[in-house]
């Protein structure tokens, strides 16, 4: 069966995550993306090894589905190769610091050059301005995107997420551009270049919180459970920020993450008081109506979690669905890889590996009836050089041992 993007190639020029990320999940939509390392290769091979000698799982985890090549685009040679693969490219992907390609030798209007029709992505810390020349990682993203100043509880400090929305959420954005980019070049016949910054990302992915903050010139927000609100959003814990109230309530056994978020919409809050032992307060005009609750969203998921506290949290989620009351527990990372759902969905998967036999790693999110992915493993450091550089640019044998001699791959 075809694959959404069979006969585009990517040249991912690519380190670390945001973007490898990216260019991972073209791969996984049928794109042949051939991961250009420098002979030394990307630096998370050898980051946080659990195996010595092996490829990390950092690397593993974000590089399926593609072929390495090596290249030192510092030397003449390995330019003139470097251009054949952009003269022979669909999608070029590069995230490093500002001004690198283009002191290679390789800006984009040079680039354009080459290949008119190439979608050229770059993804980098910051936009246009005095941030620009900033070194963006992870968590400063998130501490410059409005998500850490909104995340933790109102009298502890900031918090970064656990989810990677400055690196992988930037690389999810820069698919959306590059698949756009390709899309218009079907009307237009010309590429064009994607910019993509890691604070905007995760900016977008905090809009609610902006919105928060424009209505806060009208009062405070009656869902937070703060009490005081200066002139800026406040963090307000496990509140769900929504429309419906909702928090982390505790279960038994008290572990770490015994616990089962629970949403309060107003259909669910009889069904709710019987389950606790309170069918009293179904009908009582202090807790009967949402607006009633509100001012005592405390007290509420108080109540709700000395009924929890008595249960596991997976006996807690099947009496609440069992009203289709909307609750979910917190899942530790060890229940996720042992998760029966999400390996029977292809979330959680188990790929070989040539080195370390095999590797556990997270599924392909799109799900696209006509493209099924199919992840195969991480290649190894310039496995493919003989394929690309013999196979498809024409190089002889010879030329390439001596290539790999003079440090040139």
């Amino acid at each position: 069966m075809a694959k959404a993007l069979e006969g585009i190639r990517v040249l991912d020029m690519t380190h670390v995550q945001s973007g490898p990320s990216a260019t991972q999940l073209l791969a996984w939509l049928g794109a042949d993306v051939i991961k250009v390392e420098a002979p030394t290769g990307d630096i998370t091979r050898k980051q946080l090894r659990d195996l010595p000698d092996v490829d990390s799982l950092y690397f593993t985890m974000l590089n399926c589905n593609k072929r390495s090549i090596t290249l030192n685009t510092k030397t003449e040679r390995g330019k003139e190769l470097l251009t054949e693969l952009i003269r022979r490219s669909d999608v070029m992907v590069e995230n490093f610091g500002p001004g690198a390609v283009d002191r290679m030798g390789f800006p984009w209007e040079r680039i354009r050059e080459i290949n008119p029709k190439i979608v050229y992505a770059s993804i980098k810390g910051f936009g246009e301005g005095p941030y620009t020349n900033f070194k963006a990682y992870e968590v400063v993203a998130q501490a410059m995107g409005g998500s850490m100043a909104t995340t933790g509880f109102e009298d502890g400090p900031p918090l970064a997420t656990g989810a990677q929305i400055g690196d992988s959420g930037t690389g999810i954005h820069a698919v959306a551009g590059i698949l756009a980019a390709l899309f218009q070049r079907e009307n237009t016949g010309q590429g064009q270049r994607v910019n993509v910054a890691m604070q905007h990302a995760v900016l977008n992915l905090c809009r609610v919180k902006l919105r928060d903050q424009q209505r806060l010139a009208h009062g405070p927000l009656a869902e937070y459970p703060n009490e005081d609100f200066g002139n800026e959003v406040p963090r307000s814990g496990n509140a769900s920020g929504g429309g419906q109230p909702g928090w982390a309530v505790r279960c038994a056994q008290g572990g770490p993450n015994d616990y089962v978020y629970v949403i309060v919409q107003p259909v669910g809050w009889q069904p709710l008081s019987e389950l606790i032992g309170r069918p009293e307060l179904a009908d009582d005009p202090e807790w009967a109506s949402p607006a009633a609750r509100l001012p005592k969203l405390g007290k509420m998921f108080q109540l709700i979690e000395e009924w929890t506290s008595t249960l596991p949290k997976w006996n807690v989620l099947e009496k609440l669905n069992a009203h289709n009351i909307p609750c979910g527990p917190i899942l530790s990372t060890k229940e996720i890889i042992e998760d029966a759902s999400l390996v029977a969905n292809d979330m959680v998967v188990e790929v070989p590996h040539p080195q370390r036999g095999s590797f556990t790693t997270v599924g392909s999110p799109l799900k696209l009836s006509d493209s099924p992915v199919h992840i195969t493993s991480s290649p190894l450091l310039g496995e493919h050089n003989e394929e690309v550089f013999v196979g498809e640019l024409g190089l002889d044998g010879e030329e390439l041992a001596v290539l790999r001699t003079g440090g040139v791959i």
